[in-house]
């Protein structure tokens, strides 16, 4: 991710498989264990994720799926003791992962909750999408306050573990683009990523964003903020690694490995791979299923996948 001439390119799955297709591919030989034994089984690089939410798991859960359990000042002041739950506890397993990275035997990443997604957890979709206008007052507070909790953490976590790399979660964009205009971007998201990047620069950690959909427009909004990078690229929303290769020769990417190719055979995966190659060349790029991987990839066809990704992650 500097740029520089490697003797391969990391051989990882950002994201945990859905828990359907664990299930299929159990049910194919595939040996019981966590996430972090299946990396290993499988061959790949270890990525320790750390994610540290900032809803406490008394918060009340929505009427259903999308929807939110704030809608008010009020709301959100009886509520809040649900939020920012204290994170101390992860002491000794972000010490024994710093371990393992300095040993160069693994790399720790953190998740922390955006300032998209922040908010959006809390209102629901829809009232979140209004508030920018109905509730400008509303959304700066919680914003706010996700800011100086982000900042805790952080300043907590440095002495203890600096991780390579971290993602906020955002999901702010969807197949036709940004979910949200420039200027919304820049009132309420980017005051407060001017708070906490610099912190996470500081510490020699990589800044990325995790935003599903087409984030190519959103790219240099991104930059403005102090955003190294994003996550996950995906293919079906019509994103384009190699094009933004071109238009933004120093942005860092993980992802672009079209899912939807893995059930068809070795010569669509492979086909895909030397679509991505010369983004792989490029630096600053790793590749990685864009979404995770679905349940109708046989274990046999993922292995296919992984002999191919071996091949390919050393091309560089």
């Amino acid at each position: 991710m500097d740029f520089k001439p490697v003797d391969r390119l990391p051989r990882v799955e950002w994201a945990g498989w859905w828990t359907e297709t664990i299930d299929r591919w159990r049910a194919e030989g595939l040996p019981d264990g966590d996430r972090y034994d299946i990396v290993r089984h499988f061959g790949l690089d270890v990525y320790y994720q750390k994610w540290f939410g900032s809803r406490a798991g008394t918060l009340p859960r929505p009427a259903s799926h999308g929807m939110g359990v704030i809608a008010s000042h009020d709301d959100y002041d009886r509520l809040r003791e649900h939020l920012f739950p204290p994170f101390e506890q992860a002491r000794e397993q972000l010490e024994a992962w710093a371990a393992e990275q300095a040993r160069g035997e693994a790399v720790v990443w953190i998740t922390l909750d955006g300032f998209f997604w922040f908010p959006r957890t809390l209102m629901g979709i829809e009232r979140h999408l209004y508030a920018f206008y109905d509730q400008p007052d509303l959304m700066h507070r919680m914003n706010q306050d996700q800011a100086d909790y982000l900042l805790s953490i952080l300043k907590w976590l440095a002495p203890i573990c600096r991780p390579a790399f971290m993602t906020f979660a955002e999901d702010m964009s969807y197949n036709h683009g940004p979910m949200l205009s420039h200027d919304l971007f820049d009132d309420f998201l980017l005051p407060y990523y001017r708070q906490v990047v610099p912190v996470l620069e500081e510490m020699g950690t990589r800044v990325l964003v995790d935003t599903d959909g087409d984030v190519t427009a959103m790219v240099p909004w991104l930059q403005t903020a102090g955003i190294e990078g994003v996550l996950p690229l995906e293919r079906q929303a019509g994103v384009d690694a190699i094009a933004l290769r071109r238009q933004f020769p120093k942005f860092l990417m993980i992802g672009q490995y079209d899912k939807m190719v893995m059930p068809h055979g070795e010569a669509a995966m492979r086909a895909e791979f030397e679509r991505l190659l010369p983004a792989m060349r490029s630096g600053g790029f790793i590749p990685s299923v864009d979404h995770q991987t679905p349940p109708g990839v046989s274990l046999e066809q993922y292995h296919v996948y992984l002999r191919l990704l071996k091949e390919y992650t050393a091309k560089v």
